[in-house]
């Protein structure tokens, strides 16, 4: 039983270092918040049978998951609230200067998901480039290339 009260000793003194235990309770709770996004992501399939559906609803729980996980750890780290709302507006009001292009994407990211104009497996030509889309992301959307198409209007025959 010495043994045992030897081991933990120090490991009580480290969590009582409120800090420490902060960052614990705040690495936890992420954990926690993705093994059950991850858990309803995976179980997802039996419940939804449309792959386009099940597609945008995973996208979308991984997109709730982090924001849950930023809030969660704002939440544990902040000692009041009251300030953390201020702390808020002008970190808020800062990001949307220096990332302009990234929240245009952002936009743009929604307005393509939310208004459905292509969606994953859709043949499309965007600035040029002519290929299957693959997924649609926040910043940009991976397709796969189809190479160069052509019609045979614009092809002359000389025999």
């Amino acid at each position: 039983m010495k043994k045992i009260t030897e081991f933990l000793e120090p490991l009580q003194q480290v969590l009582a270092n409120p800090v420490i235990a902060s960052i614990l309770e705040v690495v936890l709770g992420v954990i926690v918040i993705a093994i059950v996004f991850r858990i309803a992501s995976a179980s997802l399939p039996r419940y939804v049978r449309d792959s386009d559906r099940r597609y945008r609803i995973r996208k979308s729980f991984n997109f709730i998951s982090y924001i849950l996980m930023l809030l969660f750890a704002a939440s544990v780290l902040s000692d009041s609230l009251g300030q953390l709302t201020v702390i808020l507006g002008v970190t808020g009001a800062g990001i949307a200067f220096a990332l302009q292009e990234v929240i245009a994407s952002l936009v743009g990211w929604a307005a393509i998901s939310l208004g459905q104009f292509y969606k994953p497996g859709d043949r499309v030509q965007l600035g040029g480039i002519v290929g299957d889309v693959i997924d649609i992301s926040i910043l940009r959307t991976t397709l796969m290339e189809c190479g160069v198409w052509f019609s045979f209007r614009d092809t002359f025959f000389f025999l």
